[in-house]
């Protein structure tokens, strides 16, 4: 009798989570319960195995309502019942098909409820009936509908207190104050587990009611098997086809790879189609290679990375750049016969072209069949605080204080409950939204499974999240985006357009091992480069002097934290730079991790010392590493594995001591490890950004102007391409373009810069300027361009108007007499059907840093001159950046402009690492400690005056600083008789502050990896 449950994933209406439901259920020994969530399926695939496990019969439904009305209630009676509603409620999601009030359904129940229930009731119909509507059924209108009604006792809640969560849910979700909740859009207070004698004594007159509950649900059931694969099978159309096909393919693509002669590469490729066809996944490493295919006949750029470039078939087919055996990537790390869910393979686009590759793939495969998966974004405490809180009706300078200081003990009663409400709701899903990357493509209609979703990106979404798509049977594709392949296809498209020059930047022969990229790698000289530009990134470059592609890949594993963490970046850096040293501890270390010197740097690492240490199979090497990572971790599966490792080393001999200390290596780390074939992947994008920021430089760096990306501010890459021998102008009307564009050594920023210029107007000046030509003059702007004062105020300070000769004061004399309260949108004609008057105006003398100040204003830098020259002071240092390997342990005092900090936790407390430039243009770095950033700490972006301990680590020098201080600009000429303006400016010049919140990394004490052999 239980058949209309609502748990937290009826969102912002149910406070029960499936667990909670389900328990609450089983402690009254029910037998049988409907899920049905609000025009949801989220929660019913996690309910149906909770429910199993209670032993309870789990029934699946929906409830269907409108702009929050109940219209009725479905009840499958098999599986196949949920796709009937799924497509109803699809319909209504994605094309704003109206919700039937009485829907044709063959494989549900429905129920209305009284207020809603249409005049004639067909078979599958019922009314449901409220314990407190019993009194109705006397009357004689009522009487005659008995024989259709059945016991409606929803469940949504489960003690009074949570009753006032669900009425604050309801609050939120229509933005209304508690007080002004209008009593429609709340459950009754009975919604809550009674005991099923209790029910059924409050129905005892009304047996006929009691029977059709019961036989309704005797009529139902949700038999459904979880994991059987549900991708779409095949390419082709059949599995014998599809390996026709793959072996093909395969086989073309390794005559292109490796030539006609290649016995290893041959006899790998054998191999893993013998693995691909047995583990049927031929059809999706095709549907991976017909997207690529179509990305290639495009143009476009991809990067195939994660563990799928362990594959030598996808790297024949394209789908990789990464040649496994050059890297010695093993297969099993990617696909073997112990792991039955699908491979997975990540596919970079440029952001840029993504969204084409989507609609390729949904219109290639059918929109019925492809989906986003969804993922529950959950309700945050700070932000439940402010919802919370608006529901009680307090105002925003008190929600400000208390989402500041979520854990302060207030005395307010009101606050009081907002704290303790807030604390109730969290974790409680919020709204559904799409993952990131993950796209289905299956087999059957995806509304067989869920109603779809259409969030505002627009491609539709499944209702549940990735692990249950996994649970299903689901494997996503891996569709995603980054800025980094934007700019190297911009800078290669720049190229060919501003030089005429063809770049093929996928020909590995110039971006990878190129002798000048190298010397740059070596010196850290990285910065626009994708995954190689972070500070700590340019530092372990230079401490490793690294200057090839191999030690590349592994400086891309050893700088994740994980790997960090492990304390196996330090060691290596160490055995890097001091080869003679130490010691391999046993011969399969050397002769199996010789490369990154005994260490384990990489995932496949682990297997590699299971199989040739331990003995086991490559593919048990790969269990072991899958039990120990968070990913699947499995207590039972990982001591398996653990008594087998131990079991064969005394097979093969090993001493106990020896192996224990094997195992302690491969646990302190397999948890944190990366994926070889992933670092190599972003190792070669790394190479091709840098080989063009080496030969290309102005392309490159508009290009990552351009791209707005990376991990550093705009002014950052304006800085580098002005250290390339660029000519920076700021924007203009007749040169500039919507993005930053290079005319020779000339660089013109962008309009799109310009914050405060709408994004339609910046597109349409250049757009009109092409159509009709160079714009003439002010006037001759403002006739073909409808714009506000306001804008062409910010036009005319940045200097778009420059063309014309005319001072910036004199232009905006002129602006404000030609449009004075103008309206862009009134027509303009009559400004200029008659001559404008020559009008003379006065002489107006400009400072020479007003200009600097505008740009500040506008860009948040200056572009005419540099941030030192807007100094009160002219003292500039002692020392400069590129002098100071040269300073170890001695003090220096430098005058620096801030370009980062970067917090990271230490077991004293907070530190920084701060990134700077000297006068010179050069980049330095500097540590600040806990107990010197209490006594000078950082005060926003600028110049500081700096004091410090030079510290050369492995080539790379590092300033502890004991003492800074920020140094003040000029007064703001344009403000000279405004006290409270004149240093205003200073305050816009930006720093980038990035957070980092994990575990300190280990000293080099508490690492432990034995630096001699071991006997």
């Amino acid at each position: 009798m239980y058949l209309n449950c609502h748990s937290y994933h009826s969102l912002r209406y149910g406070t029960l989570s499936i667990d909670d439901l389900v328990s609450q259920a089983s402690a009254l020994g029910i037998e049988e319960l409907v899920l049905t969530d609000i025009n949801t399926v989220t929660g019913l695939y996690e309910f149906k195995k909770k429910c199993e496990d209670k032993g309870i019969r789990p029934i699946a439904g929906i409830e269907v309502r409108k702009e929050g009305k109940l219209l009725y209630i479905t009840i499958a009676k098999r599986f196949e019942g949920l796709a009937e509603v799924n497509k109803i409620l699809t319909a209504y999601n994605c094309n704003g098909t109206e919700i039937p009030d009485q829907p044709t359904l063959y494989h549900n129940f429905v129920i209305y409820p009284l207020s809603n229930r249409p005049d004639i009731l067909k078979d599958h119909e019922f009314i449901g009936i409220r314990e407190e509507e019993l009194n109705l059924l006397f009357r004689r209108e009522y009487k005659a509908l008995i024989s259709k009604m059945i016991i409606w006792e929803p469940i949504t809640f489960s003690t009074k207190k949570e009753h006032n969560l669900h009425r604050i849910l309801r609050a939120i979700d229509n933005n209304v104050l508690l007080s002004k909740l209008p009593e429609n859009e709340v459950c009754s207070k009975t919604a809550y587990f009674r005991e099923p004698k209790t029910i059924l004594g409050a129905y005892r007159n009304f047996p006929v009611i009691i029977e059709n509950t019961r036989e309704l649900l005797r009529q139902c059931s949700f038999e459904f098997e979880f994991s059987t694969p549900r991708n779409r099978k095949h390419y082709t159309g059949s599995k014998a086809d599809d390996l026709k096909l793959l072996t093909r393919l395969a086989y073309a693509g390794l005559e292109r790879r490796y030539g006609r002669t290649n016995e290893q590469a041959t006899k790998r490729i054998e191999k893993e189609l013998k693995v691909i066809d047995e583990l049927n996944f031929s059809g999706y490493f095709l549907i991976t290679w017909d997207i690529i295919r179509y990305s290639n006949s495009m143009g476009f750029m991809h990067v195939g990375r994660g563990s799928g470039a362990n594959s030598i078939v996808a790297y024949c087919l394209g789908i990789t750049d990464i040649c496994p055996i050059e890297l010695d990537l093993y297969f099993e790390r990617f696909l073997n016969l112990n792991r039955k869910s699908p491979p997975d393979f990540d596919i970079d686009w440029s952001w840029q072209e993504r969204d084409i590759i989507l609609d390729y793939i949904f219109n290639r495969y059918g929109r019925e069949f492809v989906a986003f998966c969804g993922t529950n974004v959950e309700f945050k405490y700070r932000s439940i605080i402010r919802e919370v809180g608006k529901a009680f009706g307090l105002p925003k300078e008190e929600l400000d204080q208390l989402s500041k200081n979520p854990e302060r003990v207030f005395q307010d009663e009101v606050i009081q409950k907002v704290q303790q409400y807030g604390k109730l709701m969290e974790k409680f899903p919020n709204q559904r939204s799409m993952h990131a990357c993950g796209i289905l493509i299956s087999e059957e209609p995806l509304t067989n499974f869920t109603a779809l979703e259409m969030p505002p990106k627009g491609f539709p979404i499944v209702q549940w999240d990735m692990h249950v798509a996994e649970d299903l049977g689901f494997e996503k594709f891996d569709i995603l985006s980054q800025r980094g392949l934007g700019t190297i296809n911009d800078t290669v498209k720049l190229i060919e357009e501003k030089r005429g020059i063809k770049v093929d930047i996928k020909d590995t022969a110039l971006s990878k091992d190129e002798s000048r990229c190298n010397e740059y790698l070596a010196q850290g000289h990285t910065i626009g480069c994708f995954y190689i530009e972070s500070p700590a990134m340019r530092g372990l470059l230079r401490r490793l002097k690294c200057d090839n592609y191999k030690v590349l890949v592994a400086a891309s594993s050893i700088i994740r934290p994980g790997v960090a963490q492990s304390g196996m970046m330090r060691e290596y850096i160490f055995r890097h730079n001091n080869p003679d040293k130490f010691e391999y501890f046993h011969p399969v270390f050397e002769e199996q991790l010789g490369e990154t010197y005994g260490i384990m740097v990489y995932q496949e690492d682990v297997i590699k010392i299971a199989l040739h240490y331990g003995g086991l199979a490559a593919a048990d090497g790969d269990i072991l590493r899958r039990a120990m990572s968070g990913k699947g971790r499995s207590l039972s599966a990982l001591q398996k594995v653990k008594d087998h490792f131990f079991a064969s080393c005394r097979e093969k001999g090993h001493p106990e001591e020896l192996s224990r200390e094997i195992y302690r290596q491969i646990e302190s780390f397999a948890g944190y490890s990366f994926c070889k074939a992933h670092s190599a992947s972003y190792a070669v994008e790394s190479y091709q950004s840098l080989y063009l920021k080496v030969y290309y430089p102005l392309e490159f760096m508009v290009s990552a102007i351009n791209n707005m990306g990376g991990f550093y501010r705009t002014e950052v890459y304006v800085h580098e391409a002005k250290m390339s021998g660029g000519k920076i102008m700021n924007p203009c009307v007749n040169k500039g373009e919507y993005e930053t564009t290079i005319y020779g050594n000339e660089i013109y920023l962008g309009l799109m810069l310009l914050e405060k210029v709408e994004s339609r107007l910046a597109i349409e000046i250049p757009k009109e300027r092409r159509r009709n030509g160079d714009y003439r003059s002010l006037e001759d702007f403002i006739k073909r361009i409808s714009v506000g004062i306001e804008t062409l105020q910010i036009l005319i300070f940045i200097g778009a108007f420059r063309f014309t000769g005319i001072p910036k004061n004199e232009l905006l004399l002129k602006a404000r007499v030609l449009l004075g309260d103008f309206k862009p949108e009134r027509n303009l004609q009559s400004l200029f059907e008659e001559p404008i008057k020559d009008f003379k105006f006065p002489e107006l003398k400009r400072n020479r840093f007003e200009d600097a100040f505008d740009e500040i204003e506008i860009l948040s830098f200056p572009v005419s001159c540099t941030p030192f020259d807007l100094l009160q002071t002219k003292y500039r240092g002692t020392v400069m950046a590129k002098d100071l390997t040269d300073h170890h342990k001695k003090e220096v005092k430098m005058l620096a402009y801030l370009i980062s900090r970067k917090h990271v936790p230490t077991k004293k407390g907070t530190m920084f690492f701060g990134t700077w430039i000297d006068v010179e243009g050069n980049y330095f770095d500097t540590a600040h400690f806990p107990d010197c950033l209490e006594k000078y700490p950082f005060q926003g972006g600028g110049c500081y005056l700096l004091l410090g301990i030079v510290e050369v680590d492995f080539h790379f020098p590092t300033i502890t600083i004991t003492k800074m201080a920020k140094m003040p600009f000029i007064a703001d000429p344009r403000y000279s008789h405004d006290e409270e303006k004149k240093y205003e400016a200073q305050a816009k010049i930006r720093e980038d502050v990035s957070m980092t919140f994990r575990a300190p990394y280990p000293q080099e004490h508490e690492i432990g990896l034995p630096r001699n052999k071991m006997e």
